[in-house]
């Protein structure tokens, strides 16, 4: 399972603040800065176009993917409960308001 993020993305830096990843075994990628392995493997599921639309985007692993912040949300909580992982309540939901979370 890979979630593809960007620096500067609040919807990402949430998620990457709520959930224990690394211990939910998703990898994450982080778009930008040059990182041509990240691109191809998003290219190679297909997502690049989704991405220039928004962040985060969620590959499960049957290969289908989560584009929608609320999804994305529910299905890493079912996963955290799933491997006895706590998650952390964040007080307020953060929102894209300011545009970033497209990838550029």
């Amino acid at each position: 399972m890979t979630l593809f993020t960007k620096d500067d993305c609040v919807l990402c830096d949430q998620l990457k603040k709520q959930f224990d990843l690394s211990a939910m075994d998703v990898q994450v990628e982080v778009l930008g800065n040059n990182d041509a392995a990240a691109l191809a493997h998003l290219a190679w599921h297909g997502l690049v176009e989704k991405a220039r639309k928004a962040l985060p985007i969620l590959v499960l692993d049957d290969s289908s993917a989560l584009h929608e912040f609320p999804h994305i949300e529910s299905h890493l909580l079912n996963r955290a409960a799933r491997y006895g992982i706590t998650t952390k309540h964040l007080s307020t939901q953060a929102s894209c308001a300011s545009g970033n979370c497209a990838l550029q």
